[in-house]
């Protein structure tokens, strides 16, 4: 399949390169263009502009970081938009707002062309190996086009239904989850702590014995080893993630007090500097608000 690819960071990247490797035929663009040159010294073509990058292609696959960098890739003077033609896909894979995927659906049902919203969930570890979970809304027969090139990116596709912003919306509702649990793994080692027990021996009896959950395990790993660099998610995003959260929620007016406060730390660790760490550093802010003795040695870089 002709495949576009526009968005090379840290997931973007492995992705698009597993593509390569399973012989699609490619062409990628990113913003900052030396992210796309070890593909380009592939043979892969390196596009000038998210137009060009869009031009002949069958599906076009964005993975951006957030709604703005999405709107200047598809609308922006260079955007993809005029670039693909009619009967082409847009499978956006980025963690956006339910509001804009509802606006890409219905621009790009104006221009005769299919959208597809398959937000992923994974780290880059994940879209390295091609272990990512692809939760895919869209029209039925364009998801299954979509289908091989899903699975040369990941493990498994969750198809939630036939109206895009569903999937986007389940996404946000799956990364509040896991901004929960770093919440609440923050909190239950500060508490243990304050007490002189390791977290990592707590995370070792609560995790193996009681909960045996992967996720508070890998985190729960980050957390006690306060291993925030390199950011597999960036604290920024978390905080972003948790804000088109709260947005979908006041959409359909439902409360998420959790979610506020979640926020409201996000933003404390942003105030402190911390946003381009890995967002897992949440469970910091609980650490510093209980006034551990060494709480304050990630400001100081150590």
């Amino acid at each position: 399949m002709k495949i576009s690819f526009i968005g090379l960071g840290s997931m973007g990247l492995p992705m698009a390169r597993n593509l390569f490797q399973a012989g699609h035929e490619l062409v990628v663009y990113n913003r900052t263009r030396n992210r796309a040159e070890e593909l380009g010294k592939r043979g892969v073509r390196v596009a000038e502009s998210p137009r060009d990058a869009a031009q002949g292609a069958e599906l076009l696959i964005s993975m951006l970081s957030d709604d703005a960098a999405v709107e200047e890739m598809m609308w922006g003077e260079t955007g993809a938009l005029p670039g693909l033609a009619p009967g082409a896909t847009h499978a956006s894979m980025s963690t956006i707002s339910h509001l804009l995927s509802r606006r890409l659906a219905e621009e790009h049902r104006s221009r005769r062309q299919d959208y597809v919203a398959a937000p992923v969930f994974g780290r880059p570890e994940a879209a390295e190996a091609a272990k990512l979970w692809i939760i895919a809304a869209g029209r039925a027969a364009a998801i299954e086009r979509c289908r091989p090139v899903f699975e040369a990116m990941g493990q498994g596709i969750e198809v939630v239904g036939d109206d895009p912003p569903m999937a986007n919306v389940l996404k946000l509702a799956g990364n509040f989850l896991l901004a929960s649990a770093i919440e609440t793994l923050g909190e239950a080692f500060t508490l243990v702590q304050k007490y002189g027990i390791e977290p990592a021996r707590f995370l070792e009896i609560v995790n193996g014995r009681l909960i045996r959950s992967p996720i508070y395990e890998s985190y729960g790993k980050l957390i006690a080893g306060q291993k925030w660099e390199p950011a597999g998610f960036k604290l920024r995003h978390g905080l972003k993630d948790v804000r088109l959260a709260l947005e979908a929620a006041e959409t359909v007016t439902t409360p998420m007090p959790v979610a506020s406060l979640i926020r409201d730390h996000y933003l404390t660790a942003m105030a402190r500097g911390w946003g381009d760490i890995d967002w897992a550093a949440l469970a910091r802010v609980v650490e510093e608000n209980a006034s551990l003795p060494n709480a304050e040695l990630l400001e100081q870089g150590h």
